[in-house]
């Protein structure tokens, strides 16, 4: 991405400003504060928690994704949220599809409901797990009963199940929530403004395309997104297909509040360059 590019974002009216260093000069970006920024942790999985903390805060970034528990304290001493909370799943493949699995789900969530509220934090992950050979609608109703037997107690503490739409083309073979309209189809059943899905943008346009219609049409059962770039999850700039800043700002029409949660890989031999710059690509 160039120096062009990325001046772009500038605006003088945020609440985060800080500094990029080309090889001639340091240029200066104001965050515009419509998007709130998260991060991924296993996606800087070479940084600990609390170097990328540090970064987060260096860039402003407000939050970090998919941490657990055991670590909301390195969080809380640097004044990062936890965006999107996990340790609940069992797995990706074994979800709320499987009747089997159900007492064990029950079990986990009505633990950790109780520890992200507790926490002061809003958003916990859950998984539909894999087909297994299932039909759409035998893994709806399945997932539906499941997640009935906890909804009740996320919406008594405030706490928001948030369910991964994952492509099942290229990285998780036979996964069942694949595509909106199967998801979409799930928060109706279930029926709770406490159940929600994550779009993952990189995943969402291998599996379906159409990203930026799909969000508009569907953003009432979004609520959280995450980003990389396709093909490869690899940086969000112009070497992939997806142009990032016409999605955010579908994302900002919608009146969307939630989190947008880098989880791109880095590939760049500067890693948080590449992060500062998915930021300033996506703060429209």
């Amino acid at each position: 991405m160039t120096s062009g590019t990325l001046g772009g974002a500038l605006l003088a009216s945020s609440s985060k400003v800080f500094g990029n260093i080309d090889k001639e000069k340091e240029i200066i970006y104001t965050l515009k504060g419509n998007i709130n920024h998260s991060v991924c942790r296993w996606t800087y999985g070479f940084l600990s928690l609390a170097e990328l903390c540090k970064t987060a805060n260096d860039i402003g970034i407000k939050a970090i994704d998919l941490v657990g528990p055991k670590d909301w304290h390195i969080l809380k001493e640097n004044n990062i949220d936890s965006s999107m909370c996990n340790g609940a799943e069992i797995s990706l493949v074994k979800g709320f599809n499987d009747a089997t699995a159900h007492d064990t789900l029950e079990k986990n969530y009505l633990e950790y409901i109780d520890l992200v509220a507790k926490a002061g934090y809003k958003n916990l992950i859950c998984f539909s797990g894999n087909r297994n050979g299932m039909d759409d609608e035998t893994g709806l109703k399945n997932a539906a009963a499941g997640l009935k037997r906890v909804i009740g107690y996320a919406e008594k503490k405030g706490v928001v199940l948030q369910m991964e739409l994952l492509n099942s083309k290229v990285d998780h073979k036979d996964y069942m929530c694949a595509k909106s309209s199967w998801g979409v189809e799930l928060c109706k059943r279930v029926g709770s403004p406490n159940f929600k899905l994550l779009y993952d943008i990189y995943h969402m346009q291998i599996d379906e395309g159409d990203v930026i219609r799909t969000i508009k049409e569907n953003h009432q059962y979004y609520g959280h997104y995450h980003t990389a770039g396709v093909p490869g999850r690899n940086e969000i700039d112009e070497s992939q297909e997806l142009y990032y800043p016409a999605i955010m700002r579908a994302i900002v029409t919608t009146g969307f509040k939630g989190y947008v949660a880098q989880e791109f890989i880095p590939k760049a031999t500067d890693k948080i360059a590449s992060l500062r710059n998915a930021v300033i690509t996506c703060d429209v």
